[in-house]
C-alpha cells in the first residue's frame, strides 16, 4: 500500500503529517482567531485573579492594566507542540494581543520556531522581537524569550543593541538587555553581563536590580572568582536587593561579611 506523506512548513521548519484530513485540519486550525477561542474555553477566573495579583497589574504597579484568563504556564507550553505549523504572521497577532497568556503564548512559540529555524528564520524571529518589545511587559515574557531569542541571536555578533536596551527608558526593555547576556552566561561568557551590570547598578526599579543579582549569581555558579572581582568593586553602593540576589548562595559567614561592609 502506497503511504502519502504530507509535510507541513512553517517558517522553513517542517512537520511531517501521514494522514491527509488530519494534514488539512492541522492547516485550518493554525491561525491566531482558533488559538484564541481555545485559550478563552482554558481561562479560569479563579487562577486569573491569582495572576493578577502576583503580576502586580493594579494602579501604579508595573503591570498596571494587564489582562489574565488564568491558565497555567505547563498548559500553554504543552500548546506550543500542537502549533507547529502557526506562521510568524499569526504568531505576532497573539503577540500583540491586550491578554497575557496569549503574549506568553507567542513569545514560547517564537522560541520554539527560533530554536529549530535557518539563519534567516532566525534573523526574521530577532528582527520581530525587538519592533515588538512594547509587547513584552512583564518579568515572565522578558525571562522566558530574552536570552533565548535575543541572546541566542547576538551570541556571535556585535552587542551594541544590549547597550541600547540597557539605556532605554522602558523597564522591561532594560530587563531583556540583563536578561539576554544568560545566553552568554550559559556559555561562560561574562564580559557583557558585567558591562551591563555596571550601567545597571543605580537603576531604580527592584525588577532590574533582581535580575542583575541573579546574572551575577549565575556567574559566580560557572567562575566565582569573576563574579567576587565585580562585586568587590560595586556592592557597596549596589541597592540591597541586587547584592542580596548576587550573594544568595554563598557562605553565611561570607555573605554576611557583604551585606555589613566588612569584605
Amino acid at each position: 500500500m502506497l503511504l502519502y506523506q504530507f509535510v507541513i512548513v512553517r517558517n522553513g521548519n517542517k512537520t511531517k503529517c501521514d494522514n491527509v484530513e488530519l494534514a488539512i485540519a492541522h492547516l485550518s486550525a493554525m491561525t491566531a482567531q482558533t488559538i484564541q477561542k481555545r485559550l478563552n474555553k482554558l481561562g479560569n477566573k479563579e487562577r486569573a485573579a491569582i495572576s493578577r495579583r502576583f503580576f502586580k497589574t493594579g494602579p501604579g504597579q508595573y503591570g498596571e492594566g494587564d489582562v489574565f484568563i488564568g491558565i497555567r504556564v505547563p498548559v500553554l507550553r504543552a500548546l506550543v507542540k500542537e502549533y507547529p505549523a502557526l506562521s510568524v504572521e499569526e504568531i505576532q497577532i497573539l503577540l500583540r494581543s491586550h491578554i497575557h497568556e496569549e503574549r506568553l503564548l507567542a513569545l514560547l512559540l517564537l522560541v520554539d520556531s527560533f530554536s529549530k529555524g535557518d539563519d534567516a528564520a532566525r534573523a526574521s524571529i530577532y528582527e520581530l522581537y525587538l519592533k515588538n518589545t512594547g509587547f513584552v511587559n512583564n518579568w515572565d515574557l522578558v525571562d522566558s524569550s530574552a536570552e533565548h531569542i535575543v541572546g541566542a541571536y547576538l551570541m556571535d555578533k556585535s552587542k551594541a543593541v544590549l547597550y541600547r536596551l540597557a539605556e532605554s527608558v522602558n523597564l522591561w526593555e532594560r530587563r531583556i538587555s540583563i536578561m539576554s547576556t544568560f545566553h552568554f552566561v550559559k556559555h561562560h561568557e561574562f564580559s557583557e553581563t558585567l558591562k551591563i551590570s555596571k550601567m545597571l547598578l543605580f537603576d531604580r526599579q527592584d525588577l532590574i536590580h533582581k535580575a542583575t543579582g541573579w546574572m551575577l549569581r549565575e556567574i559566580g555558579k560557572r567562575h566565582l572568582q569573576t563574579e567576587e572581582s565585580f562585586l568587590k568593586v560595586h556592592y557597596k553602593k549596589m541597592p540591597r536587593t541586587m547584592l542580596r540576589y548576587a550573594i544568595e548562595k554563598f557562605p553565611e559567614q561570607k555573605r554576611q561579611h557583604y551585606l555589613i561592609g566588612q569584605i
